[in-house]
């Protein structure tokens, strides 16, 4: 998910099918959100035409590529772990050359470049199409960069090569950017302003995944609500738009709504959403369409009006617990997950005890919690100081995460002895004997094989559950499936 970070596939190195003219072998690691793995399909789409087939052997690559991250300082410090290897490797293989990618390649371009020269190209998120020539730089042996941001890139004409993909469930790309200043996020330095791709661009890669054998596709965005398609251009320049632009502009649930019909047998989802962009209209279409998943990730970060407004969140408590309260009204078993920061500058145990107070009213399916780290580039790090202790950070860190696994085993219960409709993604992690897969609200559920097959929809009757995996035996193939 949009600034969620699954700790399971970073760093992966990601495989696709050869071109047999290809000679060349490039290997391409990605750390962050599932917005920097989606980016590195798109590099690898643009490289194929290049002569590189992807590679999982760092010893056989001509090209390594990593795809960074910002937001942690974890990642980070993982990369440059990652840039001493390479390097190590390189000595030996005088040839192989090395390129950091996205967020972190746009944040620290002369450092790694010229004060460090630990790699030989630097790109950042809206310079793919400019690989060819940045290669070409470096097989002459100059260093090559390109870190502009640019107001139109959206990629909704590069088909993306899939990546260590399921075959089952892909990620959509509909935005880049975003104009949310958050005090703590880097995103908007590093991926510059928000603009949205055609919605043309974007069926067309539905319907293809569709004919490629894909059941269900997320819509992925730094923030996807604030989709806003008016013939191109950035989203903060609508107001400028001619009345005609104005008149024929899609937005989010009219996106959503030409996607769900499109395909109707496939399953929507969508990620990431942000509390003041997310309408009333987006959950009543969802709740129009049986294949829009019932299913919201909406961070909130605090539960405190004071630390809010110090994030620049431009919603506030009330406002957010009016938006859970009115998606619970409209679709009623909507799962609902959040991001939270523990842990912010300023933050007191009043301000905690909020974030504390939140959850219980939410009761959130489950949610992405960390503590604060401080990120270079941020307004935070330039104008609040990071006061708060260590050992504070860490002890709020896992109250909210002792009050989210209460609430996650909350959520599970309620699907004992309901019958649920759930896609069959692959084995089982723990046992090759069962199907992992998971319901409209995206919990995963385990089940025995049976006759059943990767891709097909079944219906589960859920048995018994942890607080994050529902136990079940399938009874028979979903409608979905026929």
């Amino acid at each position: 998910m949009e600034k969620v970070i699954d700790e399971s596939i970073q760093g992966s190195a990601l495989k696709t099918e050869s071109v047999d003219r290809n000679a060349r072998k490039l290997y391409i690691e990605s750390y962050g959100c599932q917005m920097n793995f989606s980016d590195s399909e798109i590099v690898a789409s643009i490289l194929a035409g290049e002569g590189f087939n992807t590679t999982s052997d760092l010893e056989e690559a001509d090209l390594v590529l990593v795809n960074t991250c910002s937001i942690r300082e974890k990642a980070e410090t993982t990369v440059r772990k990652r840039l001493e290897k390479f390097n190590a490797v390189k000595k030996s293989k005088p040839h192989m050359k090395v390129g950091v990618l996205g967020c972190m390649a746009e944040r620290l371009k002369s450092q790694l470049l010229e004060e460090e020269k630990i790699v030989d190209m630097v790109v950042g998120p809206d310079a793919y199409k400019d690989l060819p020539n940045l290669v070409r730089e470096i097989d002459e042996g100059r260093n090559a960069v390109n870190v502009i941001l640019s107001k139109e890139e959206t990629y909704g004409d590069i088909a993306p090569v899939r990546l260590n993909s399921n075959g089952v469930t892909a990620f959509v790309s509909i935005t880049r950017g975003c104009d949310n200043m958050c005090t703590f996020c880097v995103v908007p330095f590093t991926r510059g302003r928000e603009r949205s791709r055609d919605p043309q661009s974007v069926i067309q890669e539905v319907n293809e995944l569709w004919e490629q054998g894909y059941k269900e596709v997320t819509l992925l965005g730094q923030n996807v609500d604030s989709y806003l398609w008016y013939g191109g251009g950035l989203k903060k320049d609508f107001e400028k738009a001619s009345d005609i632009q104005k008149a024929t502009s899609v937005n989010f649930s009219g996106l959503l709504a030409m996607v769900a019909e499109a395909q109707p047998r496939m399953r929507i989802r969508f990620s990431t959403s942000n509390p003041q962009d997310m309408t009333l209209d987006v959950v009543t279409t969802m709740a129009k369409y049986k294949n829009i998943c019932n299913y919201i990730h909406l961070p909130v970060q605090s539960g405190s009006d004071r630390i809010l407004k110090a994030m620049n969140r431009l919603h506030t408590r009330e406002e957010y617990m009016k938006l859970i309260t009115d998606i619970r009204r409209i679709i009623p078993n909507c799962g609902i997950s959040q991001d939270m920061i523990a842990g912010f500058p300023g933050e007191t145990e009043e301000d905690h005890q909020d974030t504390l107070s939140l959850m219980e009213f939410v009761k959130y399916d489950f949610g992405f919690m960390f503590a604060y780290s401080e990120r270079p580039g941020t307004l935070a790090s330039r104008k609040l100081e990071d006061d708060i202790p260590e050992a504070v950070k860490k002890r709020r860190l896992q109250e909210i995460i002792a009050l989210q696994q209460k609430h996650s085993l909350y959520r599970t219960q309620q699907h004992l002895g309901k019958v649920e409709e759930v896609l069959i993604e692959g084995p089982s992690r723990k046992s090759e004997a069962h199907w992992m897969g998971r319901t409209s609200g995206n919990t995963v559920v385990v089940f025995p094989k049976e006759q059943f097959e990767v891709g097909q929809f079944v219906m589960v009757s859920i048995k018994d559950c942890t607080s994050a995996t529902l136990l079940g035996e399938a009874v028979g193939l979903a409608e979905n499936s026929n």
